[in-house]
Formats: structure tokens, C-alpha cells, sequence
């Protein structure tokens, strides 16, 4: 069991304060621009932008430091960097110079070490818990955030509406310090990657010199090749780059939608995202008994698919109150299904992919994920402005649905074995 792993522990208690945080700060962000700013749907996806651009920069380098540094450390070091630079937003709303402007430079500090903090994080994993017991180790991680997900967001809306949303940003830089002193008490070793990873095959066959001296650039390049040349991990980053791309077009205009078309208070639309934590936490407790009883394959197609469906409710919300929000509600009642593919998926990965080359495949796997959320948000935008916000959400939710073809037609039918 798990739970008697002091250590697995620590993790978990860590990422679990580290999540309601962020649930609070993700939550009030985008309410800091609208509410306290009066932002455009321009300048919301210029925001999330902000957000993205550094999984896409960064990324594939920061698997390269992921696989050559010490994997814990990194990740005490990117919480509390993140905490400091969030204390900003509340400190300038305070003195009165507050602007989007600061706030996309702090979303833009804080996405590139929530980059590295999260690849060196999914490659950390596998070396605090014993291979056969990283899906009951993912289910319990994830359950812990779907749990703080069921009341979070309704807290997130009454912290925003009691302290302000530059307030409520607090919450978050706090939990990040909570997370790298969890971190930071760990006792089990924290051990550099066994060596550069140099893809077997045609990089294996250089001199041992030669391989030393291979730029950083191309040891990130050998993580996309190793993606690329699995049929498995392809499937999974294109399927989930074409879901993230259609996605983020709407999810840059959500909450201007609930806010400003369906009049929802922030309190309102944190007890709405609510359903959704419900939802979840029941997926990651029913994940391993999913997978047992129909295989994996079937497992990962059906959840991702299922999950996709239901995003159609949002662009039907509107009309007498009540409607519009069982409508929204309904679009969350499903959460739960995300959550049984994300751990299946991640729990795969991280099976599969050798541990010198785990941080560099996640890099990769998030560098194509990202771009393509970088230009569904960049295309969102364009169209909320040009067409309106309704619009661009049905573009988003029906586009979602035709990324599971990519599963379906993979080797991930197939599998069985959970």
C-alpha cells in the first residue's frame, strides 16, 4: 500500500495543497483581467498565450536539464520561484499599477518553470514508487487533486468574492512554498538520470566521447525522434495535440462566456466546475477497475471519446437561468472520464519510455500538445472577435470530437494489458 510509503506521502500531501492553489490562482487569474481590468477576448488570449509559449520555448530543453539534473531539486526550485513571482500581482494591484501587461509577463515566468516543475515531475514518478504500482500511484495523486477540485473551485469563487480576485492569488503563491517543503522533506535519494539517453539505433553506435559532446539541442531532438518512431506515443501526441488545439479555442473565451453571456457570478461558476471535481474523483478511484474490466485499449478510446461528447452542452447554454445552468453542469458531469484516460495514458508513458529518456519524451509529448494549444487559443481569439463567443465554442467542442480517430487508428485498440 501506497499510503504506508512515507515519502509517496510527503509527495502527495505536497501536490495536493500545490493543486488547491492553483485551482484558486487558475481560477482567479482570468477574473483578475475581467473583472479588475475590463479585458477583450484579445487580451485574454493574449494572457493565455503568455501561459503556453513557454511549454512550447522551453520545453524541449527543459527535458534535456530534466534527464541531466537531479529531478527533485528542480521541482523545490520552480515552486518557489513561482511563488515569489505570483506575490507581484497582488503587491501591484495594491500600489495601483496593475495592468495585463504584468500580467502576462508573470504568466509568462510562472508557465516556464510550471514547465519544468511538471516534466521533471512526470519523470520523478517512477523512481519514488515501483513500476507495478505507478497507476494505483497516478490514481491516488490524481484522485487527491479531483477531490480538492470538488470543493475548490466553489472556494476559489467565494475567496475571489470576499478578497478580491488579485487576492485570492495569495492562495496560490502559499501553496507552492507548502509543495517544496513537502518536497524538500523526502528522504528516499534523488538520483541524476543513469546517463544522456542516447536513443538506441544509429546514436548509439557513436563513440562514448562523441555522444557526451552532443548538444543540447540535439538530445532534445533525439526525445521528439523517440516519439515520433513509437507507435504508441505518436498516437497518444497527436490525438491529444488535435483535442488541445480545438479545446483551447474555447477555453480562452469560458469564462468570458459565463461571465458576461450567462451572467454567472464567479461564485456560481466555481460551484458549476465543482460537478466537474466531483466527477473526476470518481474516475481516478474507478480508473484501475475500467482497465481491468474492458483492457486498456478500449479504456483509453472510450474515455477520451466519451469526455469529448459532452462539451457540446456549452455552446447549447443559455436561456432561463435554470437551462443554462443544467446545461453547464451537464458538461461536467463527465469530467470523470478525462481523468481515467489521463491516468491510463501518463501511466503508459511512463512504463514504456525508458528512465533516461523519460523527461525528454514528456518535453516532447507537451511541445507538441502546447503548440497546438498555442494556436487554438491564437485561433480562438481571432474568432470570438471576428464571429462571436458562442460561435467559437461550437467550433472547439464539435472539432474535439474527431481527435479520438487517432487513437482508433493506432496500436492502442489493441492493448489489453492494463
Amino acid at each position: 500500500m501506497l499510503w504506508r510509503d512515507r515519502d509517496f506521502l510527503k509527495l502527495w500531501l505536497g501536490q495536493t495543497a500545490s493543486v488547491f492553489g492553483s485551482q484558486v490562482g487558475g481560477f482567479a487569474l482570468p477574473l483578475v483581467a475581467i473583472m479588475v481590468l475590463e479585458a477583450s477576448p484579445a487580451s485574454l488570449a493574449a494572457l493565455r498565450v503568455a501561459d503556453l509559449v513557454p511549454g512550447i520555448v522551453v520545453g524541449l530543453f527543459a527535458g534535456v536539464l530534466v534527464d541531466r539534473a537531479r529531478r527533485r531539486r528542480l521541482m523545490i526550485l520552480a515552486d518557489l520561484g513561482r511563488a515569489l513571482l505570483l506575490l507581484t500581482i497582488p503587491t501591484a494591484a495594491f500600489a495601483g499599477f496593475l495592468n495585463i501587461a504584468l500580467l502576462a509577463i508573470v504568466a509568462l515566468l510562472v508557465g516556464t518553470l510550471a514547465t519544468v516543475f511538471d516534466i521533471a515531475y512526470q519523470a520523478y514518478l517512477p523512481t519514488l514508487v515501483r513500476p507495478e504500482r505507478l497507476i494505483e500511484a497516478n490514481s491516488k495523486l490524481t484522485g487527491a487533486q479531483e477531490s480538492i477540485e470538488v470543493v475548490g473551485f466553489g472556494l476559489a469563487g467565494a475567496i475571489v468574492q470576499a478578497v478580491t480576485a488579485p487576492g485570492a492569488i495569495l492562495v496560490d503563491a502559499f501553496s507552492f512554498v507548502v509543495s517544496a517543503i513537502s518536497l524538500g522533506s523526502i528522504r528516499a535519494p534523488d538520483p541524476r538520470p543513469s546517463g544522456s539517453g542516447v536513443e538506441a539505433g544509429w546514436a548509439s553506435r557513436l563513440p562514448a566521447r562523441e555522444q557526451i559532446r552532443r548538444g543540447v539541442l540535439a538530445e532534445a531532438l533525439d526525445g521528439l525522434r523517440f516519439v515520433g518512431r513509437d507507435r504508441v506515443l505518436r498516437a497518444l501526441t497527436v490525438s491529444q495535440a488535435a483535442e488541445q488545439f480545438f479545446v483551447q479555442m474555447f477555453v480562452v473565451v469560458l469564462m468570458l462566456f459565463l461571465v458576461r453571456e450567462l451572467d454567472l457570478t464567479p461564485l456560481v461558476i466555481g460551484l458549476l466546475f465543482g460537478i466537474g471535481g466531483a466527477s473526476s474523483l470518481v474516475g481516478s478511484i474507478v480508473a484501475e477497475r475500467v482497465a481491468r474490466t474492458f483492457g486498456l485499449g478500449a479504456t483509453l478510446i472510450g474515455s477520451f471519446g466519451l469526455y469529448r461528447l459532452t462539451t457540446l452542452l456549452l455552446p447549447l447554454a443559455g436561456g432561463p437561468w435554470w437551462l443554462a445552468l443544467l446545461l453547464v453542469g451537464g458538461s461536467q458531469v463527465f469530467d470523470g472520464a478525462s481523468i481515467v484516460f489521463a491516468i491510463h495514458s501518463r501511466s503508459l508513458i511512463q512504463r514504456i519510455t525508458p528512465d533516461e529518456f523519460l523527461g525528454r519524451v514528456n518535453a516532447s509529448m507537451r511541445f507538441v500538445n502546447w503548440g497546438a494549444m498555442l494556436t487554438g487559443t491564437v485561433v480562438g481569439g481571432v474568432i470570438a472577435e471576428t464571429v462571436g463567443v458562442r460561435e467559437t465554442i461550437w467550433v472547439g467542442a464539435v472539432g474535439g470530437i474527431f481527435a479520438t480517430y487517432w487513437l482508433i487508428a493506432s496500436p492502442i485498440r489493441g492493448l489489453r494489458e492494463a
